[in-house]
């Protein structure tokens, strides 16, 4: 388990890199990733390349023993490519062109761009491919940052068209699928699409889903294109690619397929700012983070990277991006890091070596100072956990969760393109879920729908929506306890209610029928009694159930809220915080799952043999016996972590 960090050799005196490097090991760091912004300083008009300077800068780190990890630069394509080629420019939902002078400027709909893509990225690799100091490499960076997933532009309208006429074949499909006889939306050809903007109302859902999936998979096979180009001229390298956080704007199951392993940018407190949450809630954790927002994405990119990530990015210090920017409590980059690790992390890299002084990003903290050699309070944590990782060993490896979270990016999609209520948010439903069950002192796997339940004694499916068939038959073949939220089953794959009503596919495995739906304003709830206790807030369902469906609990109005046949159970509804852990509770205990409730500041982890107590609170938190202490102690300090074997 190693240590790492994001560094700018361009953005600094070339005299500075040795001593840099040098004093990167001495911190207790392996790995530096370099390169992702750099295409202007590899090639500052076509064709004339100046890779000078990256030599030099490899080599330096390479002699100091630091290994790297070189970005290819495609989320910064340089002035000159953008005035040869403007058709590589995104465009808004408004029509507008977006221009030059930040990131990512560009529609992954444009040929050219994939086509320049190709060309810089091959270039890099081979020149590269087989430096010793190279171990890995990162596609571009932050796909679908800053909302440029969906592209409004002519080049997508073409795409769209294309990717339509292969996916229906004939309009008289498309037409059905989309059911454009409703308001005579009716195609004769498929040029005659149009993008689901600009329209007088709104547009067609199932227009808007298929236009989503289409720009998805745009996503995915882009990163493709680099991988196998990196692979054919660097073999023997790892591929990766930095994913965010709280971002559904693409489909990462299908990208984290063709990746050697999964990476992300864990700003733990920049997402407490831009998350939903009440403003209690968001001052209680402004300086430390909710504790479950950086383990939940762990979770997930450990998921997405079929069992192995990296934290590409972890924050060390106030970020600049949030509508406001604390810093955080001492001791909190320690605790971060250990979380990352007690995930199944394999390396922790933080952003970044020394803060800038200049353009967008100088009110971002580094390791090092504003423009010195000096350590920042970040840079001083981060060399108490290298002595830390240093002086326990190598940590074992991640066993199967007792709980699998049923994860389905195409469920973001439908309830934003629909939401039916202001509130109804995926989301925030599927991480007070998470929440729920790591209160218990639960571990929790993500996965991907349609992969194997086998092995898990709880499975939580907190709203999808479109219910495949491979998503079908593996709840069919779960063996624990499967727990369905609410609009599961709501939806066909073209958007339509299923003709046997929600939850459609799962109606024969839940027994249950539902007939109509009510979003519930904020001073709206229902009491819900029985086995389980509390409200329904924001959305609640009414249901039939067949004969056979066991009632768990009851709406105060006389309908089922939460049922049970065999062992699939469905909550009608969008659950308070007490009717959500009085729920899972009794699911766990129903799969005999071993829970140990803790306070809402303190979370427990389990990797291998080791059992790790973060308390993100402000008193200290007495453990019960968890094994022999071999981090930390047994009264766990404020912002601290204690370690168990």
């Amino acid at each position: 388990m190693t240590l790492g960090v994001c560094y700018y050799p361009e953005q600094w005196p070339e005299a500075w890199w040795a001593d840099d490097a040098r004093r990167m090991r001495e911190l207790g760091l392996t790995y530096a990733r370099i390169g992702e912004f750099a295409w202007s300083r590899y090639e500052p008009k076509r064709g004339q390349f100046d890779w000078g300077w990256l030599d030099r800068a490899i080599d330096t780190l390479g002699r100091a023993g630091m290994k790297v990890v070189l970005g290819t630069p495609t989320a910064t394509p340089p002035k000159w490519l953008v005035d040869e080629f403007p058709e590589i420019l995104p465009y808004d939902a408004n029509g507008r062109p977006r221009g030059f002078g930040s990131r990512r400027h560009t529609t992954f709909s444009s040929e050219v761009w994939w086509r320049e893509s190709a060309r810089i990225v091959a270039m890099l690799a081979a020149r590269y491919g087989q430096h010793p100091a190279l171990v890995g490499w990162q596609t571009d960076n932050e796909y679908g940052c800053h909302d440029t997933v969906l592209s409004w532009g002519p080049e997508d309208l073409k795409g769209f068209q294309r990717w339509l006429r292969t996916r229906y074949q004939t309009t008289d499909q498309l037409n059905e699928a989309w059911g454009n006889a409703f308001w005579s939306m009716d195609v004769q050809s498929f040029e005659e699409v149009a993008l689901p903007n600009l329209t007088v109302t709104e547009a067609n859902p199932a227009v808007r889903l298929d236009f989503w999936r289409f720009q998805s998979g745009q996503v995915a096979a882009y990163d493709k294109m680099q991988c196998d180009i990196l692979r054919k001229h660097s073999p023997g390298r790892w591929v990766t690619h930095n994913f965010m956080g709280f971002f559904n704007e693409f489909d990462h199951w299908p990208l984290g397929d063709h990746l050697d392993l999964a990476s992300w940018d864990s700003y733990p407190i920049g997402f407490v700012e831009r998350f939903p949450f009440a403003e209690d809630e968001r001052a209680r954790w402004a300086e430390t983070s909710h504790p479950d927002i950086a383990p939940f994405h762990h979770d997930l990119y450990r998921g997405v990277g079929n069992g192995r990530f990296w934290v590409m990015e972890q924050q060390p210090g106030p970020v600049n991006w949030a509508p406001w920017n604390p810093v955080p409590k001492p001791g909190m980059v320690r605790l971060w890091t250990w979380e990352a690790l007690a995930h199944g992390a394999e390396t922790v890299s933080y952003f970044r070596w020394r803060q800038a002084v200049t353009a967008q990003e100088q009110m971002h903290a580094g390791l090092n100072l504003p423009g010195t050699h000096e350590w920042s309070v970040g840079g001083e944590e981060a060399w108490q956990v290298a002595r830390e990782l240093a002086k326990l060993g190598p940590l074992p490896k991640m066993a199967k969760a007792s709980v699998a979270l049923v994860y389905d990016y195409e469920a973001a999609w439908i309830t934003r393109i629909q939401p039916q209520g202001a509130d109804f948010n995926f989301s925030e439903l599927t991480f007070r879920w998470y929440e729920a069950a790591r209160r218990l002192g639960l571990d929790v796997d993500i996965v991907r729908p349609g992969a194997s339940l086998a092995g898990y004694g709880l499975v939580l499916v907190p709203c999808m929506p479109y219910v495949s068939d491979a998503a079908a038959a593996a709840f069919r073949a779960a063996d624990g306890l499967v727990l369905f939220g609410p609009r599961t089953g709501s939806k066909t794959r073209n958007f339509a209610i299923p003709h046997n009503l929600p939850p459609g596919p799962i109606a024969e495995l839940t027994g249950v029928r539902v007939t109509q739906v009510s979003s519930l304003r904020p001073n709206l709830s229902e009491a819900v009694s029985g086995s389980a206790k509390g409200h329904a807030i924001r959305w609640r369902e009414y249901i039939d159930v067949l004969a056979d469906v066991l009632i768990l609990a009851m709406f105060e109005k006389g309908n089922p809220a939460l049922t049970r046949r065999g062992n699939q159970a469905y909550l009608a509804c969008w659950p308070d915080e007490a009717l959500l852990t009085a729920t899972l509770s009794l699911l766990a205990i129903t799969a005999k799952l071993k829970t140990v409730p803790v306070p809402a500041a303190i979370r427990l982890s389990r990797r291998g043999d080791l059992t790790f107590a973060f308390n993100y609170g402000n008193d200290p938190w007495t453990a019960p016996k968890l094994g022999t202490l071999v981090l930390g102690a047994q009264i766990v300090a404020p912002q601290s972590v204690s370690v168990w074997r």
